[in-house]
């Protein structure tokens, strides 16, 4: 407290090493994956159920181009509903102005041109990198007390009254302060949990199943995602929700302090704010 009394923030230390380095390798992973992924995606944007999928077959999900009077019209068809998604999803323009009639525009696709055996080089190079930083994250999570200590909720953050206010708090934006600020609060370590333990689980065991190699290795994969397009498809759903994951995160780091949390991710060093007076 100062003179009058008034009580100061305080600086802790809010992350290890370990969960610093790990989280940015996962953040250049996971942008560099979705990036080759669409551009793989772009071969054949199409998604469908079972084993076996090819064009004239049903879809769930597709993006494709259409002449409409000479003009390049998108269309995303989504359980039989096409929406027009020109300059968006099927059709985008370079910089000269021309249609470009491609799922995914290039500058969201790595590799930009349409070479499916770079982009599935740069998917599968990512993708075991991700899977080893993800395996080292997890170690140190265990072995640190990490997982137990900050992501597993404690017996009075899963009240019902106590998630009802958490979920107020949010939709009010309402950033902790305190001693609550100390701990993650009980939908992040949720969603938190839900995430390392089920999207990305999910992700890459659908992502060995489009391997021939493996699944001839492992044939029970195909059971568990009922066929090899089914497993596309939900690799897909999977990683989208990944997408939104993070841009609910951002969202969230920009609402509660960029500097103190990119801080806290960057040093390890994070500033709680005294609790809002009355």
């Amino acid at each position: 407290m100062n003179e009058q009394g008034a009580p100061q923030p305080e600086v802790i230390r809010r992350h290890s090493l370990s969960v610093r380095l790990t989280h940015w390798v996962n953040v250049v992973c996971l942008a560099m994956l979705l990036m080759s992924g669409l551009a793989i995606f772009n071969a054949h944007p199409l998604l469908y159920w079972g084993h076996t999928g090819h064009r004239g077959m049903p879809f769930l999900f597709g993006i494709g181009a259409k002449s409409d009077n000479g003009r390049a019209v998108g269309v995303t068809r989504i359980a039989g509903v096409d929406l027009e998604t020109t300059g968006v999803l099927g059709v985008s323009y370079d910089g000269d102005g021309r249609a470009l009639r491609r799922a995914f525009p290039p500058w969201l696709t790595l590799p930009s041109n349409a070479s499916l055996a770079l982009a599935r080089d740069w998917h599968f190079l990512l993708a075991w990198l991700f899977v080893i930083n993800g395996m080292v994250y997890l170690g140190f999570g265990l072995l640190s007390g990490h997982v137990r200590r900050d992501l597993l909720p404690a017996a009075d953050q899963l009240r019902a009254r106590h998630i009802v206010r958490e979920i107020w708090n949010h939709l009010r934006l309402r950033s902790p302060r305190g001693e609550a600020d100390r701990r993650y609060n009980v939908l992040q370590k949720l969603t938190y949990l839900v995430v390392a333990f089920g999207l990305l689980p999910v992700m890459v065991l659908s992502g060995l199943t489009m391997s021939p190699a493996v699944t001839a290795a492992a044939p029970f994969l195909f059971d568990l995602f009922g066929g090899r397009q089914s497993a596309r498809t939900i690799h897909f759903i999977t990683a989208n929700l990944l997408v939104l994951f993070v841009l609910v995160h951002v969202l969230q780091v920009l609402i509660s302090g960029v500097f103190n949390r990119m801080r806290a991710m960057v040093t390890g060093r994070y500033v709680i704010r005294p609790e809002r007076t009355p």
